[in-house]
């Protein structure tokens, strides 16, 4: 056996102690019963401990750092060891203690979380998220920084992004988002009072199912279920769960649910099978993974052709709820904006403000400018001042995302970013795909697929997020094409230049 065959099922072995812990949380947000809290934390925990330790063998740190300079090894294996060796040196920054309490913690906060949403109480969640919150703080002076202790972070989710990248971002597209949104907002809103009827939770289950279907989501390597929040996880290319949500008096939330989680485990299956416990095997960033569910949610599930497609099938799901409704109605509708409290219900402009919200919110927690026991005070002013909506309770307003008792601080920029993808993405896609919008509107999606397996799915971690955007579009990152591509969009919506 080569030293790099070694490297590859010494990988693989600590691929699957993460991934059955994996499935243990998938299993909690899902079937989990009540009282199994306190023995599922402990579990975690153990295997949290158990893959730190192998992570940080000092064996296979001596086998990546003689890899490294491996010259009879291919372009792709040299970056597989090239980024693992950067995971092990950041592996060694933690203890198996620190590691251990922190999946203990998190645990503990996700129960809080849930119970506090459910009853409409921060206080509910408060201490543990103050536990979490110390955590996160120590992590990121264990691992380090340049500038701001919220970039440690950040490089879990974007590596190599910055806070000062992140706020630039923001900076550039904030006016022109604001002067679009000003400009929205001065022309007739559009109808979406048909999307609030009374929609049947089976039917509504038997309809996503179907629209994943039609995206190529395969049913014979993954499977969807009901969740709190939805989310998809992966313990293989060929083992992938998405969830979805459903509110039987809006059916908007099952509809993008569906669509978005499908776009996440369109990525996680396109991964390559052999290349499984690798860098090559395992998804390139938050970023990259949003802007697949992204494309999918916005530039193709809320888009005219797709619809001129599947409207038919959901008026024959529920023809009731339709009557007097058009494609073109529905097209409408499901494409209104304006500002809402809940951010998975948000429409794809108003959005990017509550990443900012949070964004920011976290930045500050991190540095301790702000405090938990400050969070429903801060977040409520501040959906006063970008959205001017008043936040009526703790579960519409600082308890909605899960994000924070999973410990994921650093991931919500990544949501805007994917966006930003997923304009470029697609505007070149529409360039090396023939008539991309007439398949959509035929119902051929597995071209576009195709094209993503092929450009981004396949590469996993090869490459950085600049350079794969460079590979697929001639440039890195550029929110321009964002930009250009909703104004021509709501220009057309709303009439408006």
């Amino acid at each position: 056996m080569t030293d790099y065959e070694r490297y590859k099922e010494l990988s693989k072995k600590i691929a699957d102690i993460y991934h059955a812990s994996a499935l243990l949380q998938w299993d909690q947000e899902t079937y989990m019963p009540p009282k199994s809290a306190p023995t599922r934390a402990q579990q975690l925990s153990t295997l949290a401990g158990i893959g730190h330790e192998l992570s940080v063998d000092e064996s296979f740190g001596e086998l990546i750092s003689n890899l490294v300079s491996d010259d009879s090894l291919s372009e792709i294996e040299k970056r597989n060891i090239v980024q693992s060796k950067k995971d092990y040196d950041k592996s060694l920054k933690y203890t198996t203690e620190f590691v251990k309490e922190m999946s203990e913690t998190v645990s503990a906060a996700f129960q809080a979380w849930q119970k506090a949403k459910a009853e409409n109480n921060f206080s509910l969640f408060a201490p543990k998220l103050e536990k979490l919150v110390a955590l996160k703080r120590k992590e990121c002076e264990l691992i380090g920084y340049d500038e701001h202790p919220y970039d440690a972070l950040l490089d879990e989710f974007e590596p190599g992004a910055k806070t000062s990248t992140i706020e630039t971002v923001f900076e550039n597209i904030k006016p022109k988002l604001i002067s679009l949104l000003d400009k929205i907002s001065g022309a007739n809103q559009n109808n979406d009072s048909f999307m609030f009827k009374h929609y049947p939770k089976d039917k509504q289950w038997d309809f996503g199912i179907d629209l994943l279907k039609q995206m190529n989501y395969d049913f014979d390597a993954g499977r969807q279920d009901i969740s709190t929040h939805p989310f998809t996880t992966s313990f293989s290319s060929n083992d992938v769960r998405v969830t979805t949500r459903i509110n039987e008096n809006d059916v908007s939330e099952m509809i993008w649910s569906c669509i978005h989680e499908g776009g996440h485990g369109l990525y996680e299956q396109g991964l390559k099978s052999s290349e499984y416990g690798l860098p090559s095997g395992s998804y390139l960033s938050l970023s990259i993974h949003e802007s697949q569910s992204r494309l999918w949610e916005n530039n193709v599930g809320r888009s005219l052709p797709y619809w001129k497609k599947n409207y038919p099938l959901a008026q024959e799901y529920f023809s009731e709820q339709l009557v007097g409704v058009s494609a073109k109605d529905f097209y409408k509708g499901m494409n209104v904006v304006k500002s809402s409290l809940i951010r998975t219900s948000a429409d794809e402009l108003t959005y990017h403000f509550h990443v900012m919200i949070r964004f920011e919110i976290e930045k500050s927690l991190i540095e301790g400018s702000i405090e938990v026991r400050d969070l429903p005070t801060v977040w409520n002013a501040k959906y006063k001042e970008y959205m001017g909506i008043t936040v009526p309770n703790d579960e519409q307003g600082v308890l909605q995302d899960i994000h924070w008792s999973h410990g994921s601080f650093g991931y919500f920029p990544t949501y805007s970013l994917g966006s930003f993808y997923a304009a470029q993405f697609f505007a070149q896609a529409k360039k090396e795909i023939p008539e991309l919008n007439t398949k959509i509107e035929n119902g051929e999606l597995l071209p576009l697929l195709n094209w993503l397996r092929d450009k981004i799915h396949q590469h996993g971690k090869t490459y950085t997020s600049d350079e794969l955007c460079t590979m697929v579009t001639g440039e890195t990152l550029n929110s321009d094409y964002f930009l250009k591509y909703a104004e021509e969009k709501y220009g057309n919506l709303y009439g408006i230049k």
